[in-house]
C-alpha cells in the first residue's frame, strides 16, 4: 500500500491551500484517512482524521479552519486548509489505516510554509 500526497507549498498567512492524499495497492478497505503535522523540533501531532463511519475529529488549533474530505471509492482523502497562519507551518503526512489487517500507512510528507 502507498500513499501519494500532494499540494503543499508555501502561502502567505491568510492564504489556503489544500492537500491529497491517494492510497494505492493492495486495500480491502480503509477505516480511517487522516493527516498528520510535524513542525522543527516538535513532535507529530494529529490534525484531522476521517473515520469511515463517517465521523471527524481536528486538532483544536485547526478547527473552523481546517476540513477534511474523503472519496472513499478512489481511496482518497482531502485537506482543506484556510485562514492559515505562520504556526500550520509543517510537514504534513498522510495517514491510513487498512482493515482487516489493521496496517498503518504514511505518506512521504509535503511541506506547508506560511510566511509573508
Amino acid at each position: 500500500v502507498q500513499l501519494q500526497a500532494s499540494g503543499g507549498g508555501l502561502v502567505q498567512p491568510g492564504g489556503f491551500l489544500r492537500l491529497s492524499c491517494a492510497a494505492s495497492g493492495s486495500i480491502a478497505s480503509i477505516d480511517i484517512m487522516g493527516w498528520y503535522r510535524q513542525a522543527p523540533g516538535k513532535q507529530r501531532e494529529m490534525v484531522a482524521v476521517s473515520r469511515n463511519s463517517g465521523t471527524t475529529n481536528y486538532a483544536d488549533s485547526v478547527k473552523g479552519r481546517f476540513t477534511i474530505s474523503r472519496d472513499s471509492a478512489k481511496n482518497t482523502v482531502y485537506l482543506q486548509m484556510n485562514s492559515l497562519k505562520p504556526e500550520d507551518t509543517a510537514v504534513y503526512y498522510c495517514h491510513a489505516l487498512i482493515i482487516p489487517s489493521k496496517m498503518n500507512y504514511w505518506g512521504q510528507g509535503t511541506q506547508v510554509t506560511v510566511s509573508s
